[in-house]
């Protein structure tokens, strides 16, 4: 009986006819969109919190010498995005097989709790490894599931500024982390870190526990809308150039998107492998793959050149992320303002071109007083500039496709669709970025130097923007003109 009466508060049970405490607020916007924020807050805050602090665990607690750190940096780093990569298809799997996203969502902080124990008690480096691993199960949930909800939430119209400002929030916790990590293991040891990180998990608990997803509150009260009920295809494609030329195009537009029949076994199960094959849609995985591979080439890093270069202690260390992280509170949501506005193509074009003479001239960066110390600053915030750019563009250019993909095959996909399964696809190839960019990071920064791996990594982000300019959003206008017959 208690058990009943608890699932029917949790809104749980399938007795719509007595609405649940809280109804309203609980299935409120702001509300879920706040509580995934939190959590993938807490996600990469957690994340984030032991990144300054590694290189001095290690030596410190382990024994490791300071000339051997970073390759166990990097490897700490890459075992939390290898599990990501493992766990975030089996996450999205479950999520569209199950009727509600919260459980699975709720799910994630056993593993992160897991983790944040194992952290605190490890004395060795085959129980941090562990502990990252599970931290990376638990990041493969809460992302996976918790963009997959976002979307159910918002609809695809509204995905990118809700993407944008959700990234402004969990941007200021990958901001705040590495500077909290450096200051409290600095003055109180690895227990403060601990005691931040419990306080922080509670919060995420609670907030997850108490969210009624829109659709579960629409079976209550119809008047609370799902915005996927009444979503068409929710943009259209470069392609449909003239509004006169609409209604021709519409059709065509829409069969581009059916799946024909006679589609391999696994692909009738996995229905998302077929969408795998529109250009746009690799793209936008590529986006999400060097966005990751950057980040991860910064964490790996930043904090062992600052030791080199400046002596800088673990705090001081952690201070150098300010600058890296604080433009996503202002970047974020203009970025995806802009996505919703002028389409996805132009962001991220135009920030990965702009990220490339920026990391090149991170070269320029040497050992010496404060006039190089500032430099790195300015050069780290406008890297900072050009990653904020970058996040919204590739989860929406992603949900869109398959969205489109969705709806023109309503059966194949099913009720729920392909939404988490998609986003857990995005987290894999986020976090295979992750496991890329420390390894990456890490021997070029020992083979070439630390400069000439930035330069690296500009080549890149310029490769990326030109991909970007071609397959975003379709094939520009002026490409399709020239291959008209």
């Amino acid at each position: 009986m208690a058990w009943k009466k608890i699932k029917s508060i949790l809104a749980m049970d399938h007795n719509y006819s007595t609405k649940p405490p809280g109804l309203y607020w609980r299935s409120h916007t702001l509300f879920i969109t706040s509580t995934v924020a939190i959590g993938l807050f807490t996600d990469l805050f957690l994340y984030g919190l032991i990144v300054p602090v590694l290189p001095y665990v290690l030596q410190e607690r382990v024994g490791i010498p300071q000339d051997q750190v970073q390759p166990h940096v990097s490897g700490l780093l890459a075992a939390y995005a290898g599990a990501s990569v493992v766990f975030s298809p089996v996450a999205g799997y479950i999520a569209d097989k199950t009727s509600s996203r919260q459980l699975p969502f709720l799910s994630g902080l056993a593993a992160l709790l897991g983790a944040t124990v194992l952290l605190y008690l490890g004395q060795n480096e085959a129980v941090l490894i562990i502990a990252r691993i599970l931290q990376g199960i638990s990041a493969a949930i809460v992302w996976t599931i918790g963009l997959a909800l976002c979307l159910d939430t918002v609809g695809p119209k509204n995905l990118g500024k809700t993407i944008g400002s959700i990234f402004s929030f969990i941007g200021f916790g990958s901001l705040i982390a590495p500077v909290v990590g450096g200051v409290v293991y600095k003055e109180t040891g690895f227990i403060g870190v601990f005691g931040i990180g419990i306080g922080v998990l509670m919060l995420d608990f609670l907030m997850r526990l108490c969210v009624i997803e829109k659709k579960i509150a629409h079976r209550y009260d119809s008047s609370i809308k799902d915005p996927f009920l009444d979503e068409d295809l929710s943009r259209e494609e470069e392609s449909d150039d003239d509004n006169e030329e609409q209604p021709l195009l519409e059709g065509v537009s829409k069969s581009k998107y059916l799946i024909p029949d006679g589609q391999p076994t696994v692909v009738q199960k996995v229905p998302l492998l077929y969408c795998l094959m529109d250009a746009r849609l690799l793209s936008a995985l590529l986006v999400a793959l060097i966005q990751a591979t950057l980040l991860g080439s910064f964490d790996a890093t930043v904090a062992t050149e600052a030791q080199s270069l400046f002596n800088f202690s673990s705090l001081e260390a952690g201070l150098l992320f300010i600058p890296l992280g604080i433009c996503d509170l202002f970047v974020g949501p203009i970025a995806g303002w802009t996505v919703d506005k002028y389409g996805v193509k132009p962001v991220a074009t135009v920030s990965y071109a702009f990220l490339t003479p920026v990391l090149v001239s991170l070269r320029s960066v040497h050992a010496g007083g404060k006039d190089q110390i500032v430099l790195y600053c300015i050069l780290l915030a406008l890297c900072g500039v050009g990653q904020a750019a970058i996040g919204a563009p590739s989860i929406v250019e992603a949900g869109d496709v398959v969205n489109k993909y969705h709806k023109a095959n309503p059966e194949t996909f099913g009720e729920n669709g392909p939404y988490a399964q998609l986003y857990g696809l995005n987290s894999m190839v986020f976090c295979a970025g992750l496991t890329i960019g420390p390894f990456l990071a890490g021997t070029l920064r020992d083979s070439i130097g630390y400069g000439n791996m930035n330069a690296v990594l500009g080549a890149i982000c310029i490769a990326t923007s030109i991909i970007c300019y071609l397959f975003l959003g379709g094939k520009p206008r002026w490409i399709r003109r020239y291959l008209k017959p």
